[in-house]
């Protein structure tokens, strides 16, 4: 453990990571219910309450009759309809708010009371500068669907979600660092594989974006071919807005990632034979890779049932977690053989 950390900051931190991995799994939920859209107000201040009384409900209810997808989509819902939507909208945006509080105030407490180790200041400015793009991007991603078209843009799905999976991730390693001493960053090949599994959950985005899992519901062809006949229809922006060719690559890309994690399990196997605990934590990895993958499959042959479509998203952040780990022991052990040689 690093000699300067506090064992309460890092169970600070293991909660606020508890609650980032949660919040994902919300956000599944929210956007496999099409609940997204529910909320047309944007209150950071005082939207903390739901609707009380019966004439509080009816105002935002009225509110999302006069949207997009209410009148392009779910014209004629009645008011205990819209209250199960809005419900898990409303979960979402109130859970954000609590993280924003645990992460916040215990901040302020162990930094008043010189309880925050040395050299981690810039780490927790970053952090919670990412908390407070995550509440502006969420909005910025609601209000594309509250325009003309009743959708959330991909683009901004994608971002919304990279953003959690990087705090997420920065969270992790600062854990890693403080349980188990500063490791440097990833590169090389441990890099690699952190990027390609990134690109995997980026592409998955965009097929969530485009409801691309309710086509081609069939692995491993599509169509009755390797690639889909719409594929490169849209030119260059073809795996962005083409949802047969967002399919297509985020199939191919997560086979790449299991690749890439097995590839980084071997290489744990062979550095970790006195460490047990990267030994376990390789192991973990490779469980949640291939349960993942299985996953997806399952999620795409049922045409994302939410039950699926969530688990497959908390599956996801669950797997960069253990890849981090295994990337930050990896890292470590290299770092600890560098200063061994340095000082023979």
């Amino acid at each position: 453990m690093d000699r300067s950390a506090n064992p309460s900051v890092i169970i600070w931190l293991a909660g606020v990571a508890i609650m980032v991995f949660v919040m994902i799994a919300i956000g599944g939920i929210t956007r496999l219910t099409d609940s997204g859209l529910s909320m047309v107000e944007w209150r950071p201040l005082i939207g903390t309450l739901p609707p009380l009384t019966e004439a509080e409900w009816l105002r935002v209810f009225t509110l999302y009759q006069q949207s997009p997808e209410y009148q392009k989509i779910n014209a004629g819902m009645d008011l205990s309809a819209f209250k199960w939507i809005f419900f898990w909208e409303y979960l979402h945006r109130l859970f954000g708010r609590m993280i924003g509080l645990v992460f916040i105030l215990p901040l302020i407490w162990f930094a008043l009371s010189r309880q925050l180790p040395d050299g981690y200041g810039r780490r927790f400015l970053i952090l919670l500068g990412l908390g407070a793009t995550q509440g502006v991007v969420g909005w910025w991603m609601v209000k594309s669907g509250l325009v003309d078209d009743p959708y959330v843009s991909a683009y901004r799905l994608a971002t919304h979600l990279g953003i959690a999976l990087t705090i997420l991730g920065v969270l992790v390693w600062t854990i890693a660092d403080l349980m188990h001493g500063r490791a440097a960053l990833p590169r090389g090949h441990i890099a690699g594989v952190i990027g390609i599994l990134a690109l995997t959950i980026v592409a998955g985005a965009f097929v969530a974006g485009m409801n691309a899992g309710l086509i081609y519901n069939e692995y491993p062809l599509m169509g009755g071919k390797l690639v889909p006949i719409e594929y490169g229809f849209y030119g260059f922006m073809d795996p962005f807005e083409n949802p047969a060719s967002a399919q297509f690559h985020h199939r191919w890309i997560a086979v790449l990632a299991v690749l890439g994690v097995f590839s980084l399990y071997m290489r744990a196997r062979k550095t970790s034979r006195n460490g047990a605990n990267l030994r376990l934590s390789s192991n973990m990895m490779m469980l949640a890779v291939g349960a993942q993958f299985v996953l997806g499959i399952a999620t795409l042959l049922y045409q994302v049932p939410v039950s699926l479509g969530t688990l497959h998203q908390a599956g996801a952040a669950f797997l960069l977690i253990t890849v981090i780990w295994v990337s930050h022991g990896l890292m470590g052990q290299m770092h600890h053989k560098t200063i061994i040689s340095m000082r023979v």
